[in-house]
């Protein structure tokens, strides 16, 4: 005697077509979906935030390795960039005819703070391409290594504050300096200069020239950003800082130091940067994040 069958359940015509589409896109790409995508990125992003530690060893670890054995460790690259303020300090303000105790603090908290922006943007490049054996070996998060350079950086910084404390108790602007604003400046350029990291880590694994663009862009910058000059009021340097944003990133730090108040401009320019920024660069993470590994 047969056993009885259970009913087929039919689906209906359109589900069928639309279930086996998916089916045959997830064969071929692996993917199953925008959505599905964005949700894994966003998890990526929460679980990196989760264990900031981890980014935290990994970006102290860098420090300490690349300077063992030394005598000074990353004091050397203070020593050396505490030289290079007094060299250009002396040498422009004679050239510019202008008094030291007020050119020397310029010069100084530009090239501490501009050395940040762009140092932080060209070590991003190598981000993805330095971490590729973790990449490939563990299931940490991607957002780790982003967070790895910043925070190596903001490392460097903080030897790098010994020249900005110096400079500013030497020329007596310390009694004017409006730190908190700086601080809050400061928390502006860390976050457009690490989504800016995350664009090109990403772009630099997919395309090995990418590095080599990004450092003559920023060495570039550095001369058409009043780093070492003060802007003044002619219509070709307004036009140089309006549509400048490294001016606009220094700004925001480099002028509560000396006693000053940004332009609102700086803020709101700086404040779109990280907004749009990162909106960019999460979806550009979002549609290539499952590709990264295999670039490397």
């Amino acid at each position: 005697m047969l056993a009885p069958q259970k009913p087929t359940c039919y689906l209906p015509q359109p589900v069928r077509e639309k279930s086996l589409e998916t089916a045959q896109h997830m064969l071929r790409t692996g993917r199953r979906g925008a959505g599905h995508e964005f949700v894994m990125a966003g998890d990526d992003l929460v679980r990196s935030l989760r264990n900031i530690g981890l980014a935290w060893s990994l970006a102290w670890h860098d420090v300490v390795s690349r300077y063992r054995g030394s005598i000074l460790g990353p004091l050397w690259i203070t020593l050396s960039m505490g030289l290079m303020v007094l060299g250009i300090g002396f040498l422009y303000s004679r050239l510019l005819n202008m008094p030291l105790k007020e050119f020397l603090p310029f010069v100084a908290l530009g090239i501490v703070f501009f050395g940040l922006i762009t140092q932080t943007i060209n070590e991003g490049c190598d981000t993805f391409v330095q971490a590729s054996s973790m990449l490939s070996q563990t299931a940490l998060p991607m957002f780790t290594f982003v967070w790895r350079t910043v925070l190596r950086n903001l490392v460097n910084l903080g030897h790098h504050l010994v020249i900005v404390v110096g400079v500013l108790i030497w020329s007596g602007l310390w009694r004017v300096s409006n730190v908190p604003l700086a601080l809050a400046g400061l928390l502006l350029v860390v976050a457009n200069i690490a989504w800016i990291s995350l664009l090109v880590s990403i772009a630099s694994a997919r395309f090995r020239d990418i590095p080599q663009i990004v450092a003559s862009i920023t060495q570039f910058a550095m001369f058409m950003t009043p780093v070492f000059w003060r802007p003044q009021g002619s219509l070709l340097n307004h036009a140089l800082l309006k549509f400048n944003p490294f001016f606009h990133l220094l700004d925001a730090v480099r002028s509560p130091m000396l006693g000053g108040h940004p332009d609102p401009v700086s803020y709101l320019v700086i404040g779109l940067m990280a907004v749009g920024g990162w909106a960019l660069a999460f979806s550009v993470f979002t549609l290539t994040r499952r590709r990264i590994v295999h670039y490397l």
